[in-house]
């Protein structure tokens, strides 16, 4: 779910030397060629529109160039949302899931400090983006990770050495 530690895990990661996209990055690039200001809602309204127009794994698909292109063993892929965007995945790629998790209280203390344009800044606005997460399938996603790592009273560099590690015993096997 938004806010549970990924896309800080995944900056730590890159900095670690892995690869990484942001399906959401495709869908700010998308608002920004459309000249749509970047807001929380009007993302949301972007994400579904063209899930809606181009199907299910819309998002994920604006993400098969750069991997076809990439030069990298393991990139690691931020924001996955529904199971048609892993499927989209599995044609580019051999696909693990490793699955964030946090309590409620702890993504939305997250998301609200973060500052991105589309975070909620109302518990109500946080309510809507789960429910239009939750809506898109990212429930299923999480129930089908192949690992979970819960990010609740660890440090960043705790969470961050855990996920490494998961990722490594992946290459391995």
């Amino acid at each position: 779910m938004p806010g549970s530690g990924k896309s800080t895990i995944v900056s730590a990661l890159k900095s670690r030397g892995l690869e990484a996209l942001n399906l959401g990055d495709g869908v700010r690039a998308e608002a920004k060629r459309r000249n749509i200001e970047p807001t929380g809602a009007n993302l949301g309204r972007l994400m579904l529109e063209l899930r809606e127009k181009n199907g299910p794994g819309a998002i994920a698909a604006l993400l098969t160039k750069p991997i076809e292109n990439s030069q990298s063993k393991v990139i690691v892929v931020d924001g996955v949302r529904s199971t048609a965007e892993i499927e989209v995945l599995k044609n580019v790629g051999s696909v693990k899931l490793l699955s964030i998790e946090a309590t409620s209280d702890t993504r939305y203390k997250f998301l609200s400090s973060r500052g991105r344009s589309d975070d909620p800044t109302t518990r109500e606005k946080f309510e809507e983006r789960d429910n239009r997460e939750l809506g898109v399938g990212i429930g299923e996603s999480i129930a089908i990770a192949d690992e979970t790592i819960v990010n609740s009273d660890i440090t960043l560099d705790e969470l961050t050495e855990l996920a490494y590690k998961v990722i490594e015993k992946w290459i391995d096997t």
